[in-house]
Parts: C-alpha cells; structure tokens; sequence
C-alpha cells in the first residue's frame, strides 16, 4: 500500500503544481486525502518518498548524500550498485523500469535534452556536479541504464596520493611550469590527481580549465572555468571541448588546464604548450606513459588536420614534459605508480622513478 501510495499522491502532485516552499504541506495533505486513516509515522514516510521523487533523484538521493559514494549505477529495472572507497557494491534498492525513466527526465529535462528511443545516449551533469550519463532503450537491451559520477568535493594532497619523496618532486615541476599529463584508467583518479596538482600553481596566477563536464575544483582566487554543451533536442547549439580550448588561448591565461583529451582538442592543447602557455595540464585514459603518448598522438592524427606523425611527434616531445601515471589498486586505493619524462627517440617515456634521469624541476629548453 504506502508503494502504491506514493504513486497515487505524486501524480497528483504533479496536476497542482506547488510551489517549493509549500511542497511538503502540500503533499501532506493530499496523503491524508488519499489516506485517512494513516498513523504519524506512515504518513512522514510517505511524505518524504513522494518530495524525495518530485525535488531530487528519490531512492538514489540517500546514495548520493554519502561522501564515501563516488558512483552510482543502475544496470536497467532491479538492482543498485555503488562504487564506495574504490569496491563496487550491490545496495538494498530496487528501481523498476517507470522509476528509472522518471529519474532520467528528472536530470535531463531542466537542461532542455530529451532521453528516449530518437535520442537513447545523453550526458548530463547535476546542480552539485556530479556527471550522469543515460543509455535508453533500444540501445539499452534490459531497460534505461542510468550511471551518475559522484562530484569529487574531497581535496586529496599530494602525499595522499604518492610514494614518499614523489610529493615534492610534482610540486617542484608545477611551479616549475613544466607540461604535465596525467594518465590512467577509468577511475583511477585522474581528475583527483588533477586537483592536487592545480593546488600548487601560485595563487596569482590566472588560470582557465575546459571541461567536457566541471569536476576540477582548484584553489586558486584567479580560475576561470569553461565547460563544453551537448547539443539540444534539436541537434543544434554544440560546443566542443576545442572549440573551447581555442578559445580558452584568447582569454590570456597563464595557464591553460584541459580536463581531458579525447579528441582533436589534443593537437590544440599541444600548439597552446609550445607557443607560451608552459605549465599546463590535463589528463589522458592510458595504462602508461608510453601508450599516454601514442594515445596523444593518436588523437591528434585523427583530427581535422593533415599532419605527418614525424611533425606530431616533435611537437609532441617539444610540449610535454612530464606524464605521471596513476593506478588504482586491489584494495580500492588509488597511488602513482610512474612519473616519466617525455623524451625523443624509441624510448619515448623515460622513469624519473626507476631509471633517474635529470631533475624534474629543471625545464627542458624548447629551442
């Protein structure tokens, strides 16, 4: 009964249309309506359920109010998984398929997108950040597939996250302004790593981040933040992770930081490296430096722009100085395993962990 309760009261919240403030007297009246006879505890229960589904993500908002939650998914009608402190985990909720599809207009009706059978893969973002990507049916084989990236609002240090003594050598190459990539697979912590190390540029100094959606959260009092735009229903009113970076040159930063790279915005990163931008950042997916590399050039051969892989591979070389390598381990913690410094010839990456190496903090020269 209070299921089907909840149901019975939320359409017909839905038909009155109250303001927020007068949301929860609203709905308390009309459970008493539907349901008389319902004791105190029933109906704050009820009233709850139904607020829960009409202003938030309903059964997943208790999900998501825990800090130690860092993704939420939905595999279709049935049940929930979490990924908390690096372990993905079934939970005691169950959503069917009506649940799902409300959840997903939820987060992408406000932002003028449509999820269904015309347009079945959507990307989104919630009010705190926090990243959602839909996959609807007939795309979605078991029903509407909803996963939702949980905003890092946690600051993570350098030493949180490095073996002993590799804390201050990245420091040392960010106020050094060396170029710096981070790699690594999907969660691993890339974007964590990020934040850390955008923690040691000089306060004064101006800095531009271009995202596909915002995650970075940098310390800094002179940030300026940009952040990409699917199309609309329509199709129309795109803008792209490069065109952004382009236009992130004309904004005079002192330092660009790219989120991360997957296309063609890998060549305009590069061209901002080499003509004055030192000190940038971004982050690539790679299981090492060396495939970080041919992922970066990879990505730039693909692009719009005819380039000889000899050419991209010296401006490859000539723009990233460092590319430091992260992991996340069997026990869920996430570590850096490798720094490299980029070098020319076969070798490509070389160890400044395992092979030595020149000083990190010393600027290779760019003729």
């Amino acid at each position: 009964m209070p299921r089907d309760l909840v149901d019975v009261v939320h359409r017909r919240l839905l038909d009155e249309r109250p303001v927020e403030r007068q949301l929860s007297t609203t709905v308390a009246e009309l459970v008493r309506a539907a349901a008389p006879l319902l004791d105190a505890s029933a109906l704050d229960a009820v009233v709850r359920d139904v607020t829960a589904r009409t202003v938030g993500l309903g059964p997943l908002d208790p999900l998501l109010a825990d800090p130690a939650v860092t993704e939420v998914m939905v595999n279709g009608p049935g049940s929930v998984w979490i990924e908390r402190d690096g372990r993905i985990e079934r939970v005691a909720v169950t959503l069917d398929r009506c649940t799902i599809e409300h959840l997903v207009e939820r987060v992408v009706g406000p932002l003028g997108l449509r999820a269904d059978r015309s347009s079945p893969l959507v990307d989104a973002r919630l009010p705190d950040g926090s990243r959602v990507n839909a996959v609807m049916p007939p795309l979605a084989v078991d029903g509407p597939y909803l996963t939702i990236r949980r905003f890092a609002v946690r600051t993570v240090a350098l030493d949180d996250v490095c073996p002993p003594g590799v804390a201050a050598v990245l420091a040392g190459a960010v106020a050094a302004k060396m170029n710096i990539v981070v790699s690594g697979g999907t969660g691993a912590g890339k974007t964590t790593l990020l934040n850390a190390l955008a923690s040691c540029i000089p306060p004064s100094e101006r800095v531009v981040t271009v995202e596909d959606a915002a995650e970075l959260s940098l310390p800094g009092e002179h940030v300026v933040r940009l952040e990409a735009r699917t199309a609309n229903a329509e199709g129309a009113g795109a803008v792209t992770v490069r065109d952004l970076v382009r236009n992130a040159l004309r904004m005079r930063p002192d330092r660009i930081v790219v989120g991360e790279v997957r296309g063609g915005e890998a060549l305009d990163m590069l061209q901002a490296m080499n003509t004055g931008h030192e000190g940038s950042l971004s982050t690539c997916h790679a299981n090492s430096p060396a495939d970080a590399l041919r992922r970066l050039e990879t990505m730039v051969l693909v692009g719009d722009v005819a380039l000889p892989l000899d050419a991209v591979r010296d401006q490859l070389v000539a723009a990233v100085d460092l590319v430091v390598q992260i992991a996340r381990g069997a026990d869920g913690a996430r570590r850096v395993v490798d720094v490299a410094e980029v070098v020319g010839g076969p070798e490509r990456a070389r160890s400044l962990l395992t092979d030595g190496g020149c000083s990190p903090w010393t600027r290779r020269s760019r003729g």
